[in-house]
Formats: structure tokens, sequence, C-alpha cells
């Protein structure tokens, strides 16, 4: 018999949190998850919204590899969105689903310690240190954290973290039995577009081989595929925006596809 999840990590992508029908069902269905007994956290990106602030203010956003140039102009965009905008919004509507949640981003108490990770890309940094007991702290006493993907340097730099990555590094140290990514698609596809239900490392490893897996897809599965070998469980890959899905994955419904740890 499978044991209960007790701690969970829930990273919703940005898209998700634009429209505010789906925050407020998201945020409704991880207050009852919480309410239910489980310890919970949120790590959220914001990517869509950045992107709009930008070029409301002329700013061109330029990718390398699939992630935004940060420029000392973006990551000051990324403080006023991502840690100010974006996530006081998520926190309000877990609050008037009548969760307690408290903003953060990676920089509060050494949650998300991060180096760059290429000159090219300006303050993009990769996470190298987690330090997990303000979350013990807050969900100790009923409190759920909605974490920014911002992350800071050892000589006080702001880093621009990919969210993924940021769900990854925090879900490890924090030692989850579950991490879940709400995204945009249905689960992993294999090579006739249907939904695989349950993968391994070594399956993940196969798809992006292959290159049935490949761009966001193959980053998700190298996202999960690092969570398992840190101890985490098991990762969830659903679409966030299908109804009651985040009570569905919780309930135990076979829903999107579960990237198992070793036995």
């Amino acid at each position: 018999m499978t044991a209960p999840i007790k701690k969970a990590l829930i990273k919703i992508g940005g898209t998700l949190l634009d429209d505010p029908v789906s925050r407020n069902a998201i945020a409704r269905q991880i207050a009852q998850v919480a309410a239910s007994g489980a310890t919970v956290t949120v790590v959220h990106g914001g990517g869509k919204q950045m992107t709009r602030f930008l070029e409301e203010r002329g700013i061109e956003s330029r990718f390398v590899g699939g992630l935004r140039v940060t420029t000392d102009d973006t990551i000051d965009a990324v403080l006023k969105v991502l840690a100010g905008t974006v996530n006081t919004q998520l926190v309000a509507a877990l609050g008037s689903a009548g969760a307690k949640a408290v903003g953060l981003t990676g920089i509060d108490a050494g949650l998300a310690m991060a180096e760059q990770l290429n000159p090219e890309l300006g303050f993009v940094g990769k996470v190298v240190a987690s330090e997990s007991r303000l979350l013990d702290v807050l969900t100790g006493a009923g409190y759920i954290p909605v974490v920014a993907c911002i992350a800071g340097g050892k000589d006080g730099q702001v880093f621009n973290v990919n969210g993924d990555s940021m769900a990854v590094a925090v879900a490890s140290a924090w030692n989850v039995d579950r991490l879940v990514f709400l995204t945009d698609v249905a689960g992993v596809l294999d090579a006739n577009k249907s939904i695989i239900p349950v993968l391994t490392a070594e399956g993940c490893a196969d798809l992006i081989r292959s290159g049935v897996a490949s761009g966001g897809m193959q980053a998700k599965l190298n996202a999960a595929t690092d969570a398992v070998a840190n101890g985490v469980r098991e990762v969830r890959i659903v679409k966030g925006s299908e109804s009651e899905i985040v009570l569905r994955v919780f309930a135990g419904e076979v829903v999107g596809t579960q990237v198992k740890g070793p036995v």
C-alpha cells in the first residue's frame, strides 16, 4: 500500500495565474488540500505577466535556450511582477479560499541561493543551495508559503530562476513526498500522442533520447528526474486548467503523468 502524502510542493505556471478564474479555482483546491491535513508549499512562475509588463515599457524580451535574458531593467521587472503582482494576487486568492498564505521569494531566509547560470543570460541564476527551515516554521503554524521564483546570491545579487528548477530545488531540500507541476499540457505524451500514466527516470531519459520529448517537455522531464534522484517520492505532471485537477491528484486519481522515484 502506498504511504499517504504528508508533504507536497505545488508548482504553478504563470499562465494559469494570469486569469482570475483559473487562479481562484487553483487557490480553492490548494486550500482544500491543506485543510485536509497535507503540508503544502507553492512555487509559482509568471513569464507571461513578465513579457507583458516589459512590452508595455518598450523592453523586448530575449530568450536563450528557453531562458529569459535578464538585464538590469529586467531584474527590476522580475521583482515588481513576480514578487509583487503575481505573488500577491495568489496569496489573496488563497486567503479568499480560507487559507492563511504568506508570500515569499527564495531570497527570504536563504530559501534559495543561486549562482549565475551563464553570463550571456545576465541575472539568471541556478539554485545551488536551499535552506528550508522557514517552510517548516510557517507550515508548522498553519500557513501556506507561496514562493516566487527569485533567488539570492552570496554577494547580495538578485537572480531570476526558472520556475521548474526552483520547485525542484525547494522540494528536494524540504524532503517532500510529492511534487506537482501544474502545466498547460495534460501529461507526457508518447510517440503516438497518448498520455503516459507512469514513468521512471530511465523512461524519461528514453523519451528525451529518442526525441519524443523535446523543448518544454524535455525540461519538465529533466526537472522531474532531478527531483526523484534527490529523494522526492513522486512527481506529477498535469494540466492545471482541468476541472478540480489538484483535488483529483490528491484523491489518488490516475491523471496526467506520474514520474516515480526508485522503490
